[in-house]
């Protein structure tokens, strides 16, 4: 998506207040904003205009939330920020490992609001460019192998010991990249968020974790027994692949 477009937000809340108070601190900003009350109304605006990235209420008028935000990731690479008035620690977590990008809870501050809208279309936008411009480190070649698993950088390609190609998000892609350009390296949760670009996240966000959860589920056989991705209790992660560049 351009700089120069007008950015989409799709709200998605059952209270009209919330909706007129997001639309009217978003809109200030410069935001083209839509507006849905129910999954029904957001499947609907998704499926017919571009929604560069929706706010998604966890409580939708009896909709299960989290299920909406899975369904939805699972169909398209919308950027999706949670937002909800409970404080549970517990669904921030989950909230994140289904397709979240970032979560928020009410009462919010709206530049709060803005900020994070800001800061999830960089990555996402930011990984594009990247991808484009070839600013993504490149140590020896575009081509890497581990496991079975082939990727070919300059096209975004990922694909599976059978050949099945794989299909990740910008933001899955970017992180898997990351690991193979530094295999066996524990990476701590800053390191990898200054890597993805992600300067806006704060020491208690969890969206790292939500990533790599996302990032095993796709290419470990057993996600609840990562052999790829480890986890290096209270530091961070490593990637445990036998890496060779192509």
């Amino acid at each position: 998506m351009s700089q120069h477009e007008i950015s989409q937000v799709l709200i998605v809340d059952d209270e009209p207040e919330i909706r007129a108070l997001l639309r009217a601190g978003l809109e200030a900003e410069g935001f083209g904003v839509v507006e849905a009350a129910s999954g029904a109304e957001a499947e609907a605006h998704l499926d017919r205009q571009p929604i560069a990235l929706m706010t998604l209420d966890l409580k939708l008028g009896g909709e299960d939330g989290l299920k909406l935000a899975r369904d939805f990731r699972a169909k398209r690479n919308t950027p999706i920020i949670m937002i909800t008035g409970k404080g549970d620690p517990i669904d921030r977590v989950v909230g994140l490992e289904l397709g979240a990008d970032d979560y928020i809870s009410k009462p919010f501050l709206m530049r709060e609001v803005v900020a994070r809208v800001r800061a999830v279309l960089r990555r996402y936008v930011g990984g594009a460019e990247e991808a484009d411009t070839g600013a993504t480190e490149r140590p020896d070649g575009t081509r890497f192998a581990f496991d079975g698993w082939s990727i070919d950088v300059k096209r975004r390609e990922v694909r599976d010991p059978k050949g099945a190609n794989v299909e990740l998000t910008t933001a899955e892609f970017n992180l898997l990249i990351i690991f193979v350009q530094r295999p066996g390296r524990v990476l701590s949760r800053d390191e990898l968020m200054d890597l993805l670009k992600g300067h806006d996240w704060t020491p208690m966000d969890r969206s790292i974790d939500g990533l790599v959860a996302r990032l095993r589920k796709k290419i470990e056989p057993e996600s609840e027994r990562p052999q790829l991705v480890k986890t290096v209790r209270g530091v961070g992660y490593a990637f445990a692949g036998s890496v060779k560049r192509v």
